[in-house]
């Protein structure tokens, strides 16, 4: 079994007392740590989201590997955002009112970091006047971030998004919206600027974005 299928397989499994060993070691091995976490921790937790969408596991599985996830992803950290932080400006992130979940929002911090941005991190059940206060208070922000995992939060997600345009911010920002229920229908509805559906996509449009304004 290589590494990379070796830590994926640790992340399945939850074994959270194994995953930080196992990703120092790849990286002793030279494993370029952007593959460690796209081939090893993030493939990983994509099994693990189609397994819990098939009911072949369930809440306390998921958090078990998201949680081992995350103590990988923590020893990757210097090694992908190694001196670049902060060249593409600055980028706010946060979960809209009314909803808790952050695994997905952390995640997409990380990867946004790893690309070259400082990035604000709001936390979760963030009211829209939170987002906009983030804005205003950080003029060299250039791209906002806003997630939801429950279908009920699709509302606060478009009153975000509605009250980062009354104010008037949208001509320093582009807004990105993304999780579970949202789809590029939902993001061109509300007036967002771009739609991600995973981490990755996310990273790769934040740049665009930043490029664009």
């Amino acid at each position: 079994m290589s590494k990379l299928h070796e830590i994926a397989a640790t992340v399945e499994n939850g074994s959270s007392k194994l995953i930080e060993g196992l990703v120092k070691e790849a990286i002793e091995e030279g494993i370029e740590a952007s593959i460690i976490l796209n081939d090893g921790l993030i493939s990983a937790m994509g099994v693990i989201g189609a397994k819990f969408q098939a009911g072949e596991i369930f809440v306390p599985e998921m958090l078990v590997a998201a949680k081992t996830m995350k103590k990988g992803v923590e020893v990757l950290r210097p090694y992908l955002v190694g001196g670049s932080i902060g060249k593409h400006g600055k980028y706010i992130i946060g979960t809209v009112a009314g909803d808790l979940h952050d695994i997905g929002k952390n995640l997409i911090a990380l990867m946004i970091e790893s690309t070259g941005f400082e990035v604000i991190d709001l936390g979760v059940d963030v009211p829209s006047e939170k987002f906009v206060e983030a804005i205003k208070a950080n003029p060299d922000c250039k791209v906002v971030g806003a997630s939801a995992l429950l279908t009920t939060a699709m509302d606060s997600m478009k009153n975000t998004v509605q009250a980062i345009i009354n104010a008037g911010c949208k001509s320093q920002v582009k807004i990105m919206v993304g999780g579970a229920p949202i789809t590029q229908a939902f993001a061109d509805e509300i007036g967002a600027d771009a739609y991600a559906p995973d981490a990755g996509a996310a990273a790769v449009k934040a740049v665009e974005l930043a490029g664009a304004n």
